[in-house]
């Protein structure tokens, strides 16, 4: 089940992605690190009611963030729609590995996906590491075309593609 988070929610996305960062960086996938995803931004994300849940019996197994907030680093983003879009950005997609390869990252962004459309979103926008070669496949297998880079020195030296779907 998909549900809205909550700050009593942010302990367990907290370890789930550990353990995700974890898995990655045993694949040498170096996306993840102690400064990226932080508690701070999750607990930002539940105060704009962005932040939302996979749940299987009562346990948090996955997460992701749908928001309107545009970072500043998207600004030399050359977008397939306009830059001034009603869009959604998508964030910290995340399932346990326990749970990988079970069809829930496909749930949660179909979840996103549809909140987007049904909201009239001109289109979903994200970012994912360059060297993560699973998530550069799955996006474009859901229709997301790749665009320019940006840089996140905290996290990588190395660049994070971003991708848009046009609604």
């Amino acid at each position: 089940m998909i549900r809205q988070a909550n700050l009593a929610d942010v302990d367990e996305i907290l370890q789930v992605t550990a353990a995700c960062a974890k898995a990655m960086i045993s694949k040498n996938i170096h996306q993840w690190n102690e400064h990226y995803p932080s508690r701070a931004a999750f607990e930002e994300d539940i105060k704009r009611d962005e932040l939302f849940v996979f749940t299987e019996e009562k346990h948090i197994i996955g997460t992701v963030v749908v928001s309107t907030l545009k970072d500043e680093i998207y600004d030399t983003i050359t977008w397939l729609t306009p830059a001034d879009a009603h869009c959604v950005y998508i964030h910290r997609l995340a399932v346990h590995p326990d749970f990988q390869g079970q069809g829930i990252a496909q749930q949660l962004m179909q979840f996103a996906e549809e909140y987007a459309r049904d909201n009239g979103f001109a289109s979903v926008r994200l970012d994912t590491f360059s060297k993560n070669d699973r998530n550069h496949i799955f996006y474009t297998k859901r229709g997301y075309e790749k665009l320019d880079p940006v840089y996140f020195p905290k996290q990588s030296k190395f660049p994070f593609y971003c991708y848009e779907l046009v609604l």
